[in-house]
C-alpha cells in the first residue's frame, strides 16, 4: 500500500517546508514554494532492507583497474574536462538558451568512431534532430537517438542499445512516474539526476546531462544537482558574437581552470585552437585606446586585445563602463592613476571593452587596461607590435604574474617585438626570446617610456 506525503519545496534552492510560507528561509526567493507530493512504497522499502550491505574496506586492499578516458575528438570540450571523459562520471553542461548547449552535444555524439553514443532529446523530436544532424554534416555512424522523457523507458533503451555514452538534453523535461509532480520541479530534477547517476557508476558509462539556465544566470534545479554530478560546465558568451567559452566550475577528475573555445558557424560549432589569431584586430593604422595584454586560462596563453574610451563627462556625473572586465577593478585602477601617477581622470567618462566578447580574470591584464586608459585620454596611441603582462598594485608597482615565460612565448609566437613586464621576476633566461623583453617596476616607468613627448 502506497504512503503519500505532501511537502513544500522551495523551486530556487530545493528548501523543504512543512507548510507553505512566503519568503524562502535559505534563499530569501519570494512565492518559490509549491507543494509537492512524494509517494513512497512500502514494500520498496521493506525490500531495501535484505540488501547486502556493503563492508568497509582498508584503502591498500581495494583493487583497482585504471581506465582511460573516453577522447570525444572534440578537442577544446575534452581540453575542459581534463583530456576526455571519465568512465562512469556525469558531467552537467548549463548555457543560457539558443547559445548552443545542443548544437555542441549532438556534435559530440556525431564525432564518435570508437564509441557508441545514445542522444536523447526531451524537446526535439527525432525529424528535429535529423534536420540538425544534416546541417552539422558528421558522420553519423555510431550514433543512436532517442525522443523521451520518461526515465524508465530511457533506461530500458540505455541498457538493450548498451552505449558508451549517454547524452540527456535536457534534464528538466526528464520525469519518472515515482514522483508526483510536473517535469522541471525540484523532485522530479533530484530523483532522475540521481537515478542516472546511479546508471552511470553501476555500468561504468559516462552521461552528459544538459541543465537549463535560470533568469539569474545559475543554473535551474536544486543545488543538489551540482553537489551530485562530477563535472559542472558552464556554455558562455553573447549571443550578437560568434565566439562561445565553455568553462568548468566542477571538476573532480580535472583542473577548472580550463578554458575551451568555440566559433559559432552556419555548420556548428568550430574549435578555435589558436583563439589569439581571433582575439585581436588585424589593422595596420594604429588606434588610439586599444593594448594587447598576454592572458592566461589554465595552462593555456592567449593574448587578447583590450579597448579603452575616454571622454569629457556630458553630465557631471563621470560613468564607469565595462564589458569583459571586473567594473570595481576598474575602479580601482583608476584610483591608482590618480594617485600614483597623477592623471586627472574624476570628471571623465571611460568606458572599457574586452574585444571578442569574453570576459577575462586574470590580473596579468592590469597593465594593457591602464595602457589603454591613458592612451585614449592622451590620444597616443599604443605601437601595435607591443604587448603586456603584469598586475599594477595599490602602491602603483608593478607585481609579478604566474607563468610568465608561457605569455613571452605567445607573444613571440605571434609577432610582437615588445613585452612589458615586471622587473620582479626571478629565473627568467631571457636570451631564449626573440622578442625585446622590457622590464619595469612602476606605472610611472611605463609611462614614461610608452607615451614620452
Amino acid at each position: 500500500m502506497a504512503k503519500s506525503k505532501s511537502t513544500f519545496v522551495c523551486q530556487s534552492c530545493g528548501a523543504q517546508s512543512a507548510k507553505w510560507i512566503g519568503k524562502c528561509t535559505v534563499c530569501g526567493e519570494w512565492n518559490s514554494f509549491v507543494e509537492e507530493i512524494t509517494q513512497v512504497q512500502r514494500s520498496a522499502a521493506l525490500g531495501n532492507k535484505t540488501k547486502v550491505k556493503a563492508k568497509p574496506q582498508k584503502i591498500s586492499d581495494i583493487s583497482f583497474i585504471k581506465e582511460n578516458r573516453i577522447k570525444t575528438l572534440n578537442g577544446e570540450f575534452d581540453r575542459v574536462l581534463g583530456g576526455g571523459l571519465v568512465p562512469g562520471s556525469v558531467v552537467l553542461m548549463g548555457g543560457e538558451p539558443g547559445i548552443g548547449k545542443s548544437t555542441l552535444a549532438l556534435q559530440i555524439a556525431l564525432m564518435s568512431e570508437n564509441y557508441k553514443t545514445l542522444y536523447v532529446s526531451g524537446e526535439e523530436s527525432l525529424q528535429q534532430i535529423k534536420m540538425r544532424a544534416e546541417r552539422i554534416k558528421n558522420d553519423h555512424g555510431n550514433c543512436v537517438v532517442l525522443s523521451e522523457t520518461l526515465l524508465d523507458n530511457i533506461l530500458e533503451a540505455a541498457e538493450g542499445e548498451n552505449p558508451d555514452i549517454i547524452i540527456l538534453d535536457s534534464i528538466q523535461t526528464v520525469y519518472t512516474e515515482r514522483i508526483d509532480s510536473s517535469p522541471g520541479s525540484v523532485a522530479q530534477i533530484r530523483e532522475c539526476a540521481a537515478e542516472i547517476l546511479k546508471y552511470a557508476k553501476d555500468n561504468s558509462k559516462p552521461a552528459i546531462l544538459i541543465g537549463h539556465i535560470n533568469k539569474e544566470g545559475n543554473l535551474a534545479g536544486p543545488k543538489v544537482l551540482e553537489h551530485i554530478v562530477d563535472t559542472v560546465l558552464l556554455f558562455e558568451g553573447d549571443r550578437n558574437y560568434v565566439y562561445r567559452i565553455l568553462r568548468a566550475s566542477k571538476n573532480r577528475f580535472g583542473s577548472t581552470a580550463e578554458l575551451g573555445i568555440f566559433e559559432m558557424q552556419s555548420d556548428g560549432l568550430r574549435e578555435v585552437s589558436n583563439p589569439s589569431e581571433l582575439l585581436i584586430s588585424h589593422t595596420d593604422e594604429d588606434t588610439g585606446g586599444v593594448s594587447v595584454s598576454a592572458s592566461l586560462e589554465g595552462i593555456r596563453p592567449f593574448l587578447i586585445e583590450v579597448q579603452a574610451l575616454v571622454s569629457s563627462a556630458a553630465y557631471g556625473n563621470p560613468q564607469r563602463s565595462s564589458t569583459g572586465f571586473d567594473l570595481r577593478r576598474l575602479s580601482m585602477l583608476l584610483a591608482v592613476l590618480e594617485k600614483r601617477a597623477g592623471f586627472k581622470l574624476t570628471a571623465k567618462d571611460v568606458f572599457l571593452n574586452i574585444a571578442g566578447g569574453i570576459r577575462v580574470d586574470d590580473p596579468a591584464i592590469d597593465l594593457a587596461v591602464i595602457c589603454s586608459v591613458l592612451s585614449s585620454d592622451l590620444d597616443i596611441a599604443v605601437p601595435r607590435d607591443v604587448c603586456f603582462a603584469g598586475e599594477v598594485g595599490l602602491s602603483g608597482e608593478i607585481r609579478p604574474v604566474t607563468r610568465v615565460d608561457q605569455r613571452i612565448g605567445e607573444a613571440a609566437k605571434m609577432g610582437f617585438k615588445k613585452i612589458y613586464i615586471s622587473k620582479f621576476h626571478k629565473g627568467i633566461d631571457f636570451s631564449k626570446y626573440s622578442i625585446q623583453i622590457i622590464s619595469v617596476g612602476k606605472v610611472e616607468e611605463v609611462f614614461r617610456q610608452m607615451f614620452k613627448p
